[in-house]
């Protein structure tokens, strides 16, 4: 077992919740979480988090999204570690041409235009312009459609996280 998993297992309920927070933004996702606790490894936590996020409301996912920047953007109002992981996930953005930064942005105001929430992307290992096209075609998802693929994505950036928070 990881020694952050031995710790956290440990730690009282609130602490626990506030430390895995920044995984996901979705407080009801933190608690449920701590209380799946004690957690033996890295697939116990995985499977608990899918589990977790299975029971999550539209309320919830709608928490977690506007936990995360948009892309191209910090988020200033983000935990330090959350802003962090950010930043590497959106590495891909930062070094992009001005025209696909523009383009980003302007993509992202349509999104939000259209389906009052930011646009969220798993951006780890893509490059702006892919995400630039996976913009343009989730700019053609219908609500429901495009609400189920964007809580899919928040589900794998969870993940991710999930692996930075352990290797700590």
């Amino acid at each position: 077992m990881s020694a952050v998993l031995t710790r956290w297992n440990e730690i009282p309920a609130a602490e626990a919740e506030n430390e895995i927070l920044p995984c996901c933004g979705a407080k009801a996702w933190a608690r449920g979480m701590a209380a799946r606790r004690p957690l033996p490894d890295e697939a116990a936590l995985m499977a608990a988090s899918d589990e977790v996020w299975a029971q999550l409301t539209q309320a919830d996912w709608m928490e977690a999204f506007a936990s995360h920047p948009r892309i191209g953007q910090r988020q200033l109002n983000s935990s330090p570690q959350a802003g962090t992981w950010s930043a590497q996930e959106q590495r891909g953005v930062a070094e992009a041409e001005d025209s696909v930064k523009a383009a980003l942005a302007l993509g992202n105001q349509k999104y939000e235009e259209r389906f009052g929430r930011i646009f969220i992307v798993c951006a780890t290992g893509k490059s702006a312009a892919e995400m630039l096209a996976i913009l343009q075609r989730r700019l053609q998802n219908d609500n429901a459609a495009e609400l189920s693929e964007a809580a899919e994505q928040l589900r794998q950036i969870t993940h991710i996280r999930l692996k930075k928070w352990l290797s700590r």
